[in-house]
């Protein structure tokens, strides 16, 4: 990504902007300098007033990213308003929480296809632009539940492990086009729909939560000064390192630094 002094404009491009982390990261990088923002989500009506309410220029694109036309219409916003893309931000997702005697290959194919099959979809039609950007970045939201499972939410770990994993080789295939990519993994967030009182009201559970605001600087870190700083996409470190998976499922450790929980028992759409 281009530097603090630089006098290119900074277009980005939020997925799953209508609320949660999505907006949050929107008006995070609202505050960088020369930023263009592209918002997308389903909500139209969310994402207008977002829009408006930013002290830089915005346009959003209310479509389901899950929609055979989605990246192509994606693609064409882009390039109807804006001559390149600097930073696109995967962070739009999903989960429906069963057992996989109960859901079975349903629930597992539709968490797929919102967590991976869309990311990548959407990836493959703004590459191009993102490789005539460079430098550039992608920052893709996966979460602590794609480095452990657990029970109840096995779909929604396979669609979150599968992300991290196509990241990490996305990384290295991409660095020699100059496009960087970042890989956050939030935890437990309080969200509109996540309000995670269960564990906010438990004082030994209570650390465990962290906001969107502290996901949206992880994820403005890992794109924007990500590739100055040589790392690697973000890897989640869990507190006592070798521990049983259990405990490290209940104690995630932080993300590039910064503790974010876990969020295994999202049941809704980041959209």
């Amino acid at each position: 990504m281009p530097n603090q002094t630089s006098p290119r404009p900074l277009v980005a491009l939020v997925t799953g902007a209508s609320s949660g982390i999505g907006a949050a990261t929107a008006r995070r990088l609202a505050r960088e300098p020369e930023a263009r923002l592209v918002l997308v989500a389903r909500r139209e009506q969310l994402l207008r007033e977002l829009a408006e309410s930013l002290p830089v220029p915005a346009t959003y694109l209310a479509v389901d990213l899950v929609d055979d036309g989605a990246p192509a219409r994606v693609l064409a916003h882009v390039q109807e308003h804006h001559d390149g893309l600097t930073l696109l931000v995967n962070n739009a997702g999903a989960a429906w929480r069963a057992r996989f005697a109960e859901g079975g290959w349903p629930n597992v194919q539709r968490t797929m296809a919102v967590n991976f099959d869309a990311v990548v979809r959407l990836t493959e039609a703004l590459l191009p632009q993102l490789r005539a950007s460079a430098p550039s970045a992608i920052v893709n939201v996966a979460s602590t539940a794609g480095r452990v499972a657990r029970g109840g939410s096995a779909a929604y770990s396979a669609s979150k492990f599968a992300l991290a994993g196509w990241s990490d080789g996305l990384y290295a295939e991409e660095r020699a086009h100059g496009v960087h990519v970042g890989l956050v993994l939030p935890g437990f967030i309080t969200t509109e729909g996540f309000p995670q009182k269960e564990l906010v009201d438990r004082p030994l559970t209570r650390w465990l939560v962290s906001t969107p605001e502290r996901a949206a600087e992880a994820i403005v870190d890992a794109g924007l000064r990500g590739p100055r700083r040589a790392l690697r996409p973000a890897r989640v470190r869990p507190r006592g390192g070798g521990a049983h998976p259990r405990a490290r499922a209940r104690a995630p450790g932080p993300i590039r630094r910064r503790g974010l929980g876990d969020d295994h028992q999202h049941r809704r759409r980041r959209r």
